[in-house]
């Protein structure tokens, strides 16, 4: 089968700024020295490139988990071409097709089932999409934003005005422009770039799958915080629509954090949240699938899987009357008419049911864990 075409632009652009990376930088600390004000820059340009790609071009516009002010919107549109990852519309038409296609090696652009080099940065450095790269058609609701479209008929000046533009300004105010330029301008990029990519092929090879085995997507709690909180993976490919990747308040999740603080500033609105009833049993569908698969070559499996299928059903009826309950408590909250006392014996009939649930929760998975143990 002959090979796609070499994309040299891309093949030179990616050399030539790592190489410069690891040599240029490193001389000019040892021969200049960094103060810690371009270290501080540094971190700052870090995270204003990254967070644009995780807030602004991911979560916003590839997958709509919320709406932000144009202003905001703006902000990320500038930070995407400091990050140097394409236009918001190309980006965001790219990542839809990975959703709806992931591992597949023919249509998923960036296949983690490729190889780690090819889900990395490969499938950058040949022409693989042909006639597909410039086809939006996925991104029509993209191409009716104002903000997308100008970032993306403007993108390259704004890559200059950015990428040049802004490490020199910071470097006339600090006096150093070269080691500004080489620090904030030339590390950063390539550091945020393979970041980003991180996502592409580390997050599917390395990590757990809690929530689903359907693809290759896995949580990391050290990728995340790589990469601004996306790490967390497997949930993010079963709950795209979620503003959260990192669902837990330890987590280490700064996108999600930005934008519930946007949000709570009146610069964000309609933030999507996955209920937890669909999360929880995302769970254990999951976990039961795997125990399953690991008892049935043993004997006597049967009593012990319908032993556990029954826990599993129980589990299930708790977490779905839990869920309905919460509901009604919500709903509660919000209407005035009701007296106190209902309120109330709503509020105790919610937690009620909620510590039930935890113990069914919690018997179910010694029963998993000793069943699993038995017969390892």
């Amino acid at each position: 089968m002959k090979k796609a075409p070499i994309l040299w632009v891309n093949v030179l652009f990616f050399s030539i700024s790592f190489l410069a990376a690891i040599t240029l930088v490193p001389w000019y600390g040892m021969t200049y020295g960094f103060t810690s004000s371009h270290w501080i820059a540094f971190i700052a340009c870090m995270f204003y490139a990254g967070l644009s790609i995780t807030a602004g071009y991911h979560r916003l516009w590839a997958h709509k988990t919320y709406e932000a002010h144009p202003v905001i919107e703006v902000i990320f549109a500038l930070g995407g071409a400091f990050a140097l990852q394409n236009s918001a519309l190309h980006w965001s038409s790219d990542h839809r097709i990975h959703h709806g296609k992931v591992d597949d090696p023919i249509n998923d652009p960036y296949a983690a089932t490729r190889g780690f080099w090819y889900s990395h940065i490969g499938w950058m450095l040949r022409d693989y999409q042909g006639e597909k790269y410039s086809d939006y058609s996925n991104a029509r609701d993209l191409q009716k934003n104002k903000v997308v479209m100008w970032q993306h008929r403007h993108y390259m000046k704004l890559v200059a005005l950015m990428n040049i533009g802004l490490p020199l300004t910071l470097g006339m105010i600090f006096g150093d422009v070269i080691g500004m330029l080489l620090l904030a301008g030339l590390l950063r990029l390539v550091l945020s770039q393979h970041f980003t990519f991180f996502i592409n092929s580390l997050a599917h090879i390395w990590g757990t799958r809690p929530y689903t085995e359907k693809n290759t997507a896995r949580d990391n709690a050290f990728l995340a915080f790589l990469t601004y909180g996306e790490g967390y993976h497997n949930f993010h490919h079963i709950f795209a629509s979620d503003y959260r990747n990192g669902i837990r308040w330890w987590h280490y999740d700064p996108t999600k954090w930005m934008i519930r603080t946007f949000a709570f500033l009146g610069l964000a609105k309609k933030l999507k949240r996955t209920p937890i009833e669909r999360i929880e049993q995302a769970k254990a569908q999951t976990l039961m699938a795997k125990t399953q698969v690991k008892l049935a070559a043993f004997e006597s499996a049967q009593d012990k899987l319908a032993l556990l299928q029954n826990e599993y059903d129980m589990l299930l009826k708790k977490l779905q009357h839990f869920c309905h309950v919460q509901k009604q408590v919500i709903e509660a909250k919000k209407n005035s008419m009701l007296q106190q006392c209902e309120k109330s014996a709503l509020m105790k009939q919610y937690h009620e049911l909620e510590s039930a649930w935890q113990l069914q929760k919690q018997a179910w998975l010694e029963l998993n864990s000793r069943l699993r143990k038995a017969h390892c």
